[in-house]
């Protein structure tokens, strides 16, 4: 899909009404078994962000900000007035930045374990810096059983391996400075009008318990869910949990 100038990768399943899902720093793959669960009953419109997947990435778009404003374009594009959005992690962030931008255009919307604002002190990072501990350290901050998600390179094709790398350089080029948030966004929550609801897994080392409660506390009338047995990627790990919770509550 075309907007503007910006060639977007968009996944589309299911039908009714729509729900825009925005994925997290490992990009969307339509196999992960939440994605059917969810277009059993709904329309889901999935796009890569720019340089994620087969996404264009522009010189011009090097913020968070910039793909939210892609992404209202998105909706117009689509004919879409209102959505219902979901998005995890970096998604999170993306799809608090557009509910301020435009609240009038959000039915509800659903938050996993998103990133985004700065609620601590300035001398700590509220969210691990992934960057800088060795790698085999970070799946145990992202998945509750690491074991049961093994990477094998020699398992992917080069094209994998190629948008894998791709995923990896665009997630820096949006959260490395300042880290993994927008120091504005904290101060534009309140415009935010929809019913929101906060999922965050039980086991989650990224995103702590108390940074998610902090960041809700920012939205009226924003509530928070717990999933077992998941880590930062609830949808991943329990995705008929994650399911069932996403589309009670946007029912």
């Amino acid at each position: 899909m075309t907007l503007g100038t910006v060639e977007v990768e968009v996944h589309e399943q299911g039908s009714g009404k729509p729900i825009l899902f925005l994925h997290g720093a490992s990009g969307f793959n339509p196999a992960e078994p939440h994605v059917p669960l969810i277009a059993e009953s709904r329309r889901l419109l999935c796009p890569s962000h720019p340089g994620f997947g087969r996404s264009a990435l522009p010189d011009w778009i090097d913020n968070v900000d910039d793909v939210a404003h892609l992404y209202l374009d998105l909706m117009d594009r689509c004919g879409f007035d209102t959505v219902d959005i979901i998005g995890c992690s970096m998604g999170g962030w993306i799809a608090a930045e557009m509910l301020t931008k435009a609240p009038e255009r959000f039915s509800k919307a659903v938050l996993v374990g998103p990133v985004g604002i700065k609620i601590g002190p300035a001398d700590k990072l509220d969210i691990p810096d992934i960057y800088v501990m060795p790698p085999s350290e970070v799946p145990k901050l992202i998945y509750h059983e690491p074991a049961r998600f093994p990477f094998d390179p020699a398992a992917l094709s080069d094209e994998q391996l190629t948008i894998m790398m791709r995923n990896k350089e665009s997630t820096a080029l949006y959260v490395w400075e300042p880290y993994m948030h927008n120091p504005k966004l904290l101060h534009r929550l309140y415009r935010v009008t929809s019913p929101t609801l906060f999922v965050r897994g039980a086991s989650d080392g990224l995103v702590s318990a108390d940074y998610v409660d902090g960041y809700a506390g920012l939205i009226k009338g924003a509530k928070v869910v717990t999933i077992p047995e998941a880590g930062h990627v609830p949808h991943v790990e329990q995705p008929a949990v994650f399911a069932k919770t996403v589309l009670e509550f946007l029912s």
